[in-house]
């Protein structure tokens, strides 16, 4: 069976169980994922308090990360960043149909991220809104949307 097949005619019988199931584990997924993002990026950082500052300027973080002599703690700002926003592209088009579309998908991305952001700039001691960090975690969710997400999207939910 080739894997561009619709669920249903891959499964039989069985296909509403497995898409039921399939749905099931991306709603669990997304609450440990919701979790997760907030125990990450919304825990007070009191000891940075006077080192952090916002960034509204593209491009300005990452010239900061990929200019430090330590290339493991610039792999990790950016390479976290990034991942923070894989599971957005993965989930969204299994959750929600409509957002199986790449521009969907990664602008619903862009806006909660932009969201979290802006929760931790005002709400967070020690923590700043940087724009880098919504565009690194945005590019995650693209790029996890065209490898997999879409492709999960359209077998669960195949257009009529």
């Amino acid at each position: 069976m080739r894997t561009g097949q619709p669920l249903a005619r891959r499964w039989g019988p069985l296909a509403p169980a497995v898409r039921w199931l399939v749905l099931l584990a991306g709603l669990v997924l997304t609450v440990v994922f919701a979790v997760g993002l907030a125990r990450v990026t919304l825990v007070p950082v009191p000891g940075a308090r006077d080192l952090v500052h916002p960034n509204f300027h593209l491009g300005a973080s990452l010239r900061g990360y990929l200019d430090q002599p330590a290339v493991r703690a610039a792999a990790q700002q950016v390479g976290g960043n990034v991942l923070l926003g894989v599971p957005f592209g993965v989930l969204l088009p299994v959750l929600f149909p409509r957002l199986r579309g790449v521009l969907a998908a990664t602008a619903l991305t862009a806006l909660v991220m932009v969201t979290v952001e802006a929760a931790q700039g005002l709400l967070v001691e020690g923590r700043a809104f940087d724009v880098d960090d919504v565009l690194l975690n945005t590019l995650g969710a693209l790029l996890a949307h065209l490898l997999v997400g879409r492709r999960i999207g359209r077998a669960l939910h195949p257009r009529p």
